[in-house]
């Protein structure tokens, strides 16, 4: 017994050292040194070329992006389940793609389900690969040959190469901004690229340039697989070793090779602009992937990789002379309507510029309420677009990615992402709180064709004039023979107005909103309304054109945070801080990160806004054939249904019913409160006296979300084109 139990402990002690080296430390032997590499997808030229078994042939790339995330959770929990994964990869090859691209490892069940799907599939998904740098790491004091850069980058693209071949245990916690588990399924035979890195920050990438550009080691690099020439950047150099080090150790352990492609995008392309243009958008690096070459022994070849959106930086919006710039002939970029099409220009200045086959890996727009850039020629903005605007955008970005030249394209994203945030709605909400609530004026949560819908089934109410969806219960507040009702979810709050004999056009209504008991006004000097409670927002409702929710003044998230770059003052001053019972009812804007100096030539000019706070009218219903997803009120006979998103009335996280407190009580800026209730009031411009504001009960979720998927109008506009004549 002893001797057996001797003989047990030894090979469970074997096993376990192999499962160690093997698996996790990444040891090996190379058994087959004389083996012949193959790859199946290489580059020719500014083609991609695939072997399905036949020979090579060009290959489109048409991707989509897929994050990790879903609603209740945060991106790094990676924790969307394999029956899921194998729905979304269905719904994605009848979408009329070929490729997936993700940004880093994912959830092991990611892998088993992506080999599940295609193992027998004789049309298979394809899958580009990519290598996330953390975030913490690239906006730190560290440049690109810090230990915690170059060393952490180089482990992270070998782990990813030896997941992609199923041959990798990884530990929760142990490689940042990334899954965990067993990847013992070999997805290789799928995959058709890496691209390694990130939108790089520019600062980073000029303070390495800085710091090592004299210095001996870091102006060249001479691999097997990968070399610079004399004109390569330290940055680039840094990019070249971690690649052609990659490549061996695919080539080495697998005895296979990919395409390899450095993440780009406009921020840190090769292009010299004007000055002007150059000290605006502060553009101070430049990452030229044309000075690294291909060594003999890398047979897949190397691709460009960009990231191009047609509104951020839209840097020919603002430069008059592009010659310099290698384009000589401005007019042939003008479409049918006398538009300027910049976005096509630029992508083909990228195609011009390489030799090599460019990939636009990230391009899209978002369906969010909110908005953060206008693109000023075509109007594909960041945000404010409806799902059908979306799907137009996208096939109009597609065909000018196929015109200019380009080898592929993925579009982002797959899925609406509710974790994540945007640079002019972040200071108004609880950034540890955003999985749990829908908040659909942060456009960067809505880019994708896949949308989480409020509720398991359905949502709690359809904006679309049919009342069916509401009951008594619901009724909030009375007024003469004016009534309101009130319900909410995790996206929205939503009311429905009933006025016998309505006259929609010709007639205003007002629902009068007190949220915080800290300010507010009795008195709306504009509207002439006088409140039996301080109330801190007003919903005018005056037809279809007209309509709008005003702010109380000392109530505006936009001058607690902007008033030096809108108002060109400081709100905090004691002669500009507002009244706390102030009359003054202002329009609600959201501030835009436009070239506004640029555009009217003059650096004094003020940020540009756009008014957030006007409604849109609409059918809000998926199923109706007018939907329009961006509709905030519709009128049916005697009523008025209206959805508002929660953020537009100071929500900072409705899933604990927290609003912004009082601005200038010394916060001096944004902190929250907790309600339990609001109070709402319904008048016209006919009623007698103070208006009546009843109490509604507020309760949250906490972080039990409720939602289901929905694909976007868009996924439908973008799948006849993808699919058209049998493509």
């Amino acid at each position: 017994m002893k001797k057996f139990l001797i003989i047990l402990s030894s090979v469970i002690a074997v096993i376990l050292l192999y499962d160690l080296t093997h698996y996790r430390l990444g040891w090996y032997i190379d058994l087959h040194p004389d083996k012949e590499v193959s790859t199946f997808v290489k580059v020719c030229g500014k083609e991609i070329q695939i072997d399905k078994g036949e020979g090579y042939e060009p290959f489109e790339i048409r991707g989509v992006n897929m994050g990790s995330g879903e609603p209740g959770e945060w991106s790094t929990d990676f924790d969307i389940d394999k029956e899921t994964y194998l729905r979304w990869f269905q719904y994605i090859k009848e979408m009329g793609a070929n490729t997936i691209r993700i940004y880093t490892v994912q959830q092991d069940v990611f892998y088993k389900a992506f080999y599940e799907y295609n193992k027998d599939n004789p049309d298979p998904l394809y899958l580009i690969h990519g290598v996330w740098v953390n975030d913490y790491i690239q906006n730190s004091h560290r440049d690109a040959y810090s230990k915690d850069f170059y060393d952490t980058f180089l482990d992270d693209c070998k782990t990813m190469l030896d997941v992609v071949h199923g041959n990798k245990k990884i530990s929760l916690g142990r490689m940042a901004s990334a899954g965990s588990g067993s990847y013992l399924n070999d997805i290789s035979q799928w995959v058709v690229g890496y691209i390694l890195g990130v939108e790089w920050e520019d600062l980073t990438v000029a303070y390495t340039d800085d710091t090592y550009r004299d210095k001996e080691g870091y102006t060249s690099y001479q691999g097997d697989y990968m070399y610079t020439t004399p004109d390569a950047s330290p940055f680039e150099v840094m990019l070249c070793s971690v690649g052609d080090k990659v490549i061996e150790y695919e080539t080495k352990r697998y005895k296979t090779q990919k395409p390899v492609a450095f993440s780009n995008w406009p921020t840190t392309d090769p292009f010299e602009y004007p000055t002007n243009v150059k000290d605006f958008f502060m553009k101070c690096a430049y990452i030229d992937v044309e000075h690294i070459k291909n060594g003999e022994k890398f047979l897949s070849g190397q691709f460009a990789s960009y990231h191009v959106y047609p509104y951020y930086p839209d840097y020919l919006t603002y430069i008059d002379d592009w010659t310099g710039l290698g384009i000589t002939d401005k007019s042939e970029f003008y479409n049918a309507n006398g538009e300027l099409n910049t976005y096509l220009a630029y992508l083909s200045m990228l195609t011009q510029h390489h030799s090599m086959p460019v990939v636009i890996s990230e391009f899209g727009v978002s369906t969010g309420r909110g908005m953060a850039q206008r693109d000023a020629n075509t109007g594909r903005n960041q945000g404010n677009m409806s799902e059908s605007d979306q799907g137009q955008a996208l096939i109009d970005c597609y065909e000018d990615i196929v015109a200019s030249g380009c080898a592929g394209s993925c579009v982002f994203s797959w899925q609406d992402e509710w974790f994540k945030r945007t640079w002019n709605t972040m200071y108004a909400v609880d950034l540890t709180r955003t999985p749990y609530w829908s908040d659909y004026q942060t456009n960067e949560q809505y880019f994708g064709l896949l949308s989480f819908d409020p509720g398991k089934e359905r949502s709690v109410c359809y904006v679309d004039g049919d009342v069916s969806d509401w009951d008594e219960e619901d009724l909030a507040a009375k007024n003469g023979d004016m009534s309101l009702s009130v319900k909410y979810d995790e996206k929205f709050i939503y009311f429905l107005v009933h006025k016998p004999k309505l006259d929609f056009e010709n007639e205003t209504l007002y629902i009068p909103l007190d949220v915080t008991p800290k300010s507010g006004s009795y008195y709306c000097r504009e509207q002439d309304l006088l409140l039996e409670r301080a109330a801190d927002f007003l919903i005018v409702l005056n037809g279809k054109e007209n309509s709008q929710i005003l702010v109380q003044e000392r109530y505006e998230a936009l001058r607690s945070t902007y008033s030096q770059q809108v108002y060109d003052y400081d709100t905090y001053l004691k002669e500009n801080i507002p009244d706390p019972d102030s009359p003054l009812f202002v329009p609600i804007d959201m501030i835009l990160q436009t070239a506004t100096a640029l555009i009217y030539n003059d650096n004094l000019a003020m940020s540009e806004v756009f008014e957030t706070g006007k409604l849109t009218y609409g059918n809000a219903n998926p199923d109706s054939p007018d939907f329009d997803s961006l509709a905030d009120f519709i009128c049916s006979g005697d009523y008025i249904e209206i959805k508002l998103p929660w953020q537009l009335l100071n929500f900072a996280d409705p899933s604990r019913m927290n609003v912004h407190d009082d601005y200038y009580s010394g916060n001096y800026g944004i902190e929250y409160i907790k309600i339990n209730e609001l109070y709402a009031g319904i008048a016209n411009s006919n009623s007698d006296g103070r208006v009546p504001l009843s109490p509604v009960s507020l309760k949250g979720w906490g972080n039990k979300v409720t939602y289901h998927e929905r694909l976007k109008s868009s996924y439908y506009i973008l799948q006849q084109r993808w699919r058209q004549n049998g493509d």
